[in-house]
Protein backbone atom coordinates (compact mmCIF):
# COMPACT_ATOMS: atom_id res chain seq x y z
CA UNK A 1 0.00 0.00 0.00
CA UNK A 2 2.69 2.42 0.69
CA UNK A 3 3.96 1.91 -2.72
CA UNK A 4 0.96 2.43 -4.30
CA UNK A 5 0.61 5.93 -1.77
CA UNK A 6 4.05 7.20 -3.28
CA UNK A 7 3.27 6.65 -6.73
CA UNK A 8 -0.30 8.51 -6.07
CA UNK A 9 2.08 11.27 -4.44
CA UNK A 10 4.70 11.03 -7.34
CA UNK A 11 1.80 11.78 -9.73
CA UNK A 12 0.21 14.63 -8.36
CA UNK A 13 3.44 16.71 -7.92
CA UNK A 14 4.55 15.88 -11.34
CA UNK A 15 1.23 16.09 -13.06
CA UNK A 16 0.81 19.84 -11.75
CA UNK A 17 4.64 20.73 -12.63
CA UNK A 18 7.65 18.93 -14.35
CA UNK A 19 10.67 17.99 -12.45
CA UNK A 20 12.71 20.31 -14.38
CA UNK A 21 10.57 22.83 -13.89
CA UNK A 22 10.05 22.12 -10.09
CA UNK A 23 13.77 21.93 -9.66
CA UNK A 24 14.49 25.52 -11.22
CA UNK A 25 11.98 27.18 -9.24
CA UNK A 26 13.14 25.62 -5.68
CA UNK A 27 16.38 27.30 -6.80
CA UNK A 28 14.92 30.48 -7.88
CA UNK A 29 13.40 29.98 -3.89
CA UNK A 30 16.81 29.61 -2.21
CA UNK A 31 18.33 31.92 -4.19
CA UNK A 32 16.02 34.64 -3.04
CA UNK A 33 16.32 33.66 0.00
CA UNK A 34 20.01 34.46 -0.06
CA UNK A 35 21.34 31.15 -0.45
CA UNK A 36 24.78 30.16 -1.84
CA UNK A 37 26.89 27.55 -3.48
CA UNK A 38 23.41 26.64 -5.15
CA UNK A 39 23.91 22.94 -7.16
CA UNK A 40 21.75 21.06 -8.98
CA UNK A 41 22.59 17.15 -9.64
CA UNK A 42 21.17 15.45 -12.31
CA UNK A 43 20.26 11.98 -10.59
CA UNK A 44 18.02 10.39 -13.00
CA UNK A 45 20.90 7.75 -14.06
CA UNK A 46 22.41 7.26 -10.67
CA UNK A 47 19.13 6.61 -8.34
CA UNK A 48 15.76 5.44 -8.87
CA UNK A 49 13.83 7.68 -6.12
CA UNK A 50 14.02 10.80 -7.19
CA UNK A 51 15.32 12.97 -10.60
CA UNK A 52 17.23 15.84 -8.92
CA UNK A 53 19.53 16.62 -5.17
CA UNK A 54 19.40 20.24 -5.19
CA UNK A 55 21.88 21.68 -2.50
CA UNK A 56 22.90 25.09 -1.19
CA UNK A 57 24.04 26.90 2.22
CA UNK A 58 22.45 29.33 4.42
CA UNK A 59 25.45 31.32 6.62
CA UNK A 60 23.48 29.96 9.80
CA UNK A 61 20.76 27.17 11.27
CA UNK A 62 18.13 30.19 11.52
CA UNK A 63 19.01 31.06 7.63
CA UNK A 64 18.98 27.62 6.87
CA UNK A 65 15.16 27.09 7.99
CA UNK A 66 13.96 30.55 6.37
CA UNK A 67 15.35 29.18 2.89
CA UNK A 68 13.31 25.94 3.74
CA UNK A 69 10.82 28.39 4.66
CA UNK A 70 11.16 30.21 1.62
CA UNK A 71 11.21 27.32 -1.08
CA UNK A 72 7.76 25.53 0.80
CA UNK A 73 5.79 28.79 0.31
CA UNK A 74 6.77 29.24 -3.36
CA UNK A 75 6.28 26.21 -4.27
CA UNK A 76 2.87 25.81 -2.74
CA UNK A 77 2.02 28.75 -4.86
CA UNK A 78 2.79 26.49 -7.63
CA UNK A 79 -0.10 23.72 -6.46
CA UNK A 80 -0.61 21.44 -3.72
CA UNK A 81 2.72 19.85 -3.15
CA UNK A 82 3.92 18.87 0.53
CA UNK A 83 7.11 18.06 0.87
CA UNK A 84 8.50 15.36 3.18
CA UNK A 85 10.53 17.75 6.16
CA UNK A 86 13.54 16.62 7.95
CA UNK A 87 16.03 18.88 10.44
CA UNK A 88 14.40 21.68 11.31
CA UNK A 89 14.62 21.75 14.70
CA UNK A 90 18.28 21.53 14.53
CA UNK A 91 18.74 23.71 11.04
CA UNK A 92 22.18 22.18 10.25
CA UNK A 93 20.64 20.24 7.63
CA UNK A 94 17.20 20.83 6.62
CA UNK A 95 15.95 18.05 3.80
CA UNK A 96 12.65 18.87 1.96
CA UNK A 97 11.63 15.61 -0.28
CA UNK A 98 9.27 16.79 -2.89
CA UNK A 99 9.91 13.12 -4.59
CA UNK A 100 11.22 14.09 -7.66
CA UNK A 101 13.27 16.95 -5.84
CA UNK A 102 15.37 16.12 -2.99
CA UNK A 103 16.52 19.69 -1.42
CA UNK A 104 19.34 19.58 1.28
CA UNK A 105 20.36 23.02 2.51
CA UNK A 106 23.06 22.78 4.89
CA UNK A 107 25.13 25.40 7.09
CA UNK A 108 28.62 25.19 5.50
CA UNK A 109 29.90 22.89 8.38
CA UNK A 110 28.03 20.69 8.07
CA UNK A 111 28.11 20.26 3.68
CA UNK A 112 31.78 20.17 4.40
CA UNK A 113 31.10 17.57 6.60
CA UNK A 114 28.39 15.55 4.39
CA UNK A 115 30.16 16.38 1.01
CA UNK A 116 27.28 15.04 -1.00
CA UNK A 117 28.62 16.78 -4.10
CA UNK A 118 31.80 14.43 -3.63
CA UNK A 119 29.31 11.26 -2.82
CA UNK A 120 27.77 11.82 -5.48
CA UNK A 121 30.54 13.20 -8.06
CA UNK A 122 29.08 10.80 -11.01
CA UNK A 123 26.09 13.15 -10.74
CA UNK A 124 25.97 15.71 -13.84
CA UNK A 125 25.83 18.98 -12.68
CA UNK A 126 22.34 21.26 -14.03
CA UNK A 127 22.97 25.05 -14.40
CA UNK A 128 20.63 27.00 -12.17
CA UNK A 129 18.19 29.17 -14.23
CA UNK A 130 19.14 33.08 -13.94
Amino acid sequence: MAAATETDERSSITSSISSESLVQAIAGAAADKKATDIVILDMKDICSYTDYFLICSGRSARQTKAIADGIRATIKEKGPVPPRTAGEARGDWVLLDYLSVVVHVFTPETREFYRLEVLWKEAPRIGVAE
